[in-house]
């Protein structure tokens, strides 16, 4: 599994229309998917799943963004929801016949351990997506959702106890039984397993909210300042995991820190707000921003970190309501 950072041909979303997924706020969450769609045009191309009578409304919100529709490809894949990157596939590259070639994982999926039937429409994109590619897709029986694991490309994988070992997903599988599935499905040899996920966050604790490699030997890692704070403790405890792992050469990653935005509250919710649902596009990485000051040391670090690429916020205060943002919205097709 190449990492996020590796060239892309293309960055997939699927387009949002399930109301029920952001109650009584609905209306802004197409512009924000079209204002994902436009910072990454440029850089690659952008792959839209949907059911054909979206199309129509899903170009209009992309022309008034201003997003070149010759860099948007349809594809008639109706969805249950939004979240791509937990229903969709994981791409892998492998040489072949001295080529360098493309596969899918389809992993089974199941609404972050049965919560949001149904689901079944989700469970059948990656299958069609493989169709719709000619590109052999690889049933997997395990669950495993995208936005659980982060990969340095180079062989290592940062996951969570809380979600991976969590019994609403594979409640017949071991620790070692997972990761033995892991190893032999992506191609990764060391496992980094953090603890407890963010406040409001109902996968269970993805990874893609606490902690990213950012480069085969760097890791960005979410730290709340507040000790009164809820996620103050479990982000202070993956903190110390963080700085207590090794590489397989038995050096320490390069560990950069962004601070968590102030609470997002919505009808008395906290909503899972994290600067780690970032993505890293070809040109863009898309940051997710809150309207709080925090927002600047955010932009700040990650222009560090990627100094190649243009950070690009994307307003998700709305967003988040669906409880993700800009990295659970988005899949990565390696070129």
């Amino acid at each position: 599994m190449p990492a996020e950072w590796e060239p892309h041909e293309a960055t997939w979303l699927s387009w949002p229309h399930k109301e029920a997924s952001w109650p009584g706020k609905f209306a802004p969450i197409p512009a924000v998917f079209a204002a994902m769609a436009g910072a990454l045009a440029a850089g690659e191309g952008v792959h839209i799943n949907g059911a054909p009578e979206l199309r129509a409304s899903a170009e209009a919100s992309l022309r008034a963004a201003g997003v070149p529709l010759q860099r948007v490809r349809w594809f008639d894949i109706p969805t249950n929801d939004a979240w791509v990157r937990d229903h969709g596939p994981i791409f892998l590259v492998r040489e072949a016949g001295g080529r360098r070639e493309r596969v899918l994982l389809d992993w089974a999926y199941n609404a972050w351990g049965g919560k949001y039937p149904p689901f079944d429409l989700d469970n059948a994109v990656p299958g069609k997506i493989g169709e719709a590619l000619n590109l052999p897709a690889w049933r997997e029986t395990m669950v495993l959702e995208g936005g659980s694991i982060d990969v340095n490309g180079r062989g290592a994988l940062l996951t969570t106890e809380a979600c991976l070992l969590n019994p609403n997903r594979n409640p017949g599988l071991s620790r070692k039984e997972i990761e033995q599935k892991l190893r032999a499905a992506l191609g990764v040899r060391q496992i980094y397993w953090l603890g407890e996920g963010i406040a409001g966050d109902d996968t269970d604790g993805h990874v893609d909210d606490l902690a990213r490699f950012a480069a085969p030997d760097t890791v960005l890692a979410a730290v709340e300042a507040d000790p009164l704070d809820a996620n103050y403790r479990p982000l202070q405890e993956n903190l110390a995991r963080l700085r207590a792992m090794r590489d397989e050469n038995g050096r320490a990653f390069n560990l950069a820190t962004l601070p968590m935005p102030a609470p997002v509250i919505y009808e008395e919710q906290r909503l899972p707000a994290s600067y780690l649902n970032f993505y890293i596009g070809n040109r863009a990485v898309l940051l997710p921003v809150f309207g709080c000051p925090a927002d600047r040391e955010a932009m700040a670090t990650l222009a560090r970190v990627f100094p190649g690429r243009e950070i690009c916020p994307i307003e998700c205060s709305d967003m988040v309501w669906g409880l993700g943002a800009c990295h659970c919205a988005t899949q990565q097709q390696p070129r």
